[in-house]
């Protein structure tokens, strides 16, 4: 991974402190980073370019969190730390409901995160049933989720964790406790 990804994206956090994100143009981007506009182009097409590879980098970052929880608890928890710590970022790209966005996003990575658990556990994927009630219980929590983090955070990780094992269906949460991640 390229340092100087890294120090625009940083750039970039620092500029959505203070700005929305389309207000950002990328001569403050280069200018925050100390780089040329040329290192930005050889980089990425434009600002939302910069945004999605970030991102993909957090997102990416907050299931290799969730998958070191030793149960589902555990990972919910880890995620919704990584996703107070980059707030910024998450608050912006849950924003969005283009297409393409944040949330379809997101559910696809949770999703295919609980399927290869499954398979993982035991030894085949997930039946028909059991994908439709991850589907269901993965697009109720990226929402849940994203209530959570526009509206505040009041809850705390572990309060919120809580919350959607409890929203569990039973049938999947009867799964996971053979499985031994419940």
């Amino acid at each position: 991974m390229s340092e100087i990804k890294l120090r625009l994206a940083e750039a970039m956090k620092a500029c959505m402190k203070t700005e929305d994100p389309e207000n950002i143009t990328v001569t403050q981007i280069v200018e925050k980073c100390g780089v040329s506009r040329q290192s930005f182009y050889r980089n990425f097409i434009d600002k939302y370019d910069l945004i999605n590879w970030y991102f993909d980098r957090i997102l990416k970052q907050s299931f290799q969190e969730m998958g070191k929880g030793e149960t589902v608890r555990d990972g919910l928890i880890k995620k919704f730390q990584y996703i107070r710590e980059e707030r910024l970022f998450f608050t912006a790209g849950f924003k969005g409901d283009e297409q393409n966005n944040l949330k379809e996003h997101d559910f696809i990575m949770i999703y295919e995160f609980y399927c290869s658990l499954i398979r993982e556990k035991t030894g085949t994927p997930p039946d028909k049933r059991t994908r439709k009630l991850l589907e269901m219980y993965c697009q109720a929590s990226i929402y849940m989720t994203v209530q959570w983090l526009l509206k505040g955070m009041h809850e705390t990780e572990e309060e919120l964790a809580d919350l959607m094992i409890d929203a569990m269906p039973s049938a999947l949460a009867e799964q996971f406790s053979k499985i031994n991640i419940l």
